[in-house]
């Protein structure tokens, strides 16, 4: 059951701030959770706490933390500071699309819609996405967020549809199309007293609902577990009844990614690759009363690593390495099949 009042959110807070103690290696993605439950709570200003302690250490994504950060001061009234922060950002340019995303529904949520707009044309021309792109499953699902966000505000600023807003369109599963969810006039149906018009808004909320519940129900990557090969060599030595899981380290990434693709082809959204090492399954396998020989332990450690924010999303961006660490473009490696 998810948090619902106030009370739940903190407690929720503390439950994370628990675990992150208990993982520290997991630090990051662990507190972002705990300062969303309590910005969610109405305790803004110790959110502000645990977004500065993370940026006091040593994280993965700054400029995400940042951007969470400057969303929470905006709303509650250190505005400057907030924009001070949204333009190191966007300064800063970096080449990650969840940082982006804040940053863009912060300006949207404040009515700055052309700096939202410039935002994110910036972050999709820098992540690669060009407007020539046919195959949208080649799309990163991180990314294909910013390309839905920019529809809505393009729509809010009465922008004629370009390439990108009939890609994000083709991404759009929903029964109902991103043009009438994000028409800007819905507004006045609710005022309305015709039934066809009320009805209509029903739909559409119905819709969006839909699409929010599905994007509640991941939270995080479906994920694929990896295994380095000095991992997998060590591995297979302590604990060769894995050898069946696992014929050869060559044919471990070829399945990888033919899981993945599998995954994909179903239907499946926000995959990923979470990298596996022996400590951490071992001491998995003890917190499950369980010896690491046991194979069903593999997807539980997999889902357990992704939970806790150590998946990477696949497929890797356009021009990136490859996810199996060869260091070659992974166009030119496993994304060549």
């Amino acid at each position: 059951m998810r948090p619902d009042t106030p009370a739940d959110h903190t407690a929720e807070a503390e439950r994370l701030l628990r675990t992150a103690a208990q993982y520290p290696e997991d630090h990051e993605p662990l507190l972002l959770q705990a300062a969303a439950h309590l910005e969610l709570a109405g305790d803004r200003p110790k959110a502000t706490t645990l977004y500065d302690r993370l940026l006091a250490s040593k994280v993965d994504h700054p400029h995400l933390v940042k951007a969470f950060k400057a969303a929470n001061l905006w709303e509650y009234g250190h505005e400057p500071e907030a924009r001070a922060i949204i333009e190191g950002i966007r300064a800063a340019a970096p080449l990650d699309p969840a940082a982006w995303e804040i940053v863009a529904e912060t300006l949207e949520a404040h009515d700055e819609l052309d700096l939202a707009h410039a935002s994110l044309t910036t972050a999709l021309t820098m992540l690669g996405v060009g407007e020539e792109v046919v195959d949208v499953t080649g799309i990163p699902y991180s990314t294909q967020s910013l390309l839905t966000t920019r529809h809505r505000v393009r729509r809010l600023l009465a922008l004629a549809h370009d390439t990108w807003d009939t890609l994000a369109d083709e991404l759009h599963t929903a029964p109902i199309t991103l043009d009438e969810l994000h028409d800007p006039k819905r507004l006045w149906s609710l005022g309305s007293e015709d039934p066809a018009e009320l009805q209509a808004e029903l739909a559409r909320l119905r819709a969006e609902l839909g699409s929010y519940r599905a994007a509640l129900s991941r939270p995080f990557p479906v994920a694929v577990l990896h295994w380095p090969e000095p991992e997998l060599d060590e591995l297979l030595t302590a604990y060769p009844e894995l050898q069946s899981e696992y014929p050869t380290h060559a044919a471990h990434l070829l399945d990888i990614e033919a899981s993945l693709r599998e995954l994909a082809a179903a239907g499946t959204p926000n995959l990923g690759i979470v990298t596996a090492t022996v400590p951490s399954y071992e001491a998995f396998a003890a917190s499950e009363s369980s010896s690491p020989a046991n194979a069903d332990l593999l997807p539980q450690y997999a889902t357990t690593l992704a939970a806790r924010g150590r998946a990477v999303a696949w497929p890797p961006g356009r021009g990136a390495d490859c996810w199996c660490g060869s260091g070659v473009n992974y166009g030119d490696c496993h994304g060549a099949g």
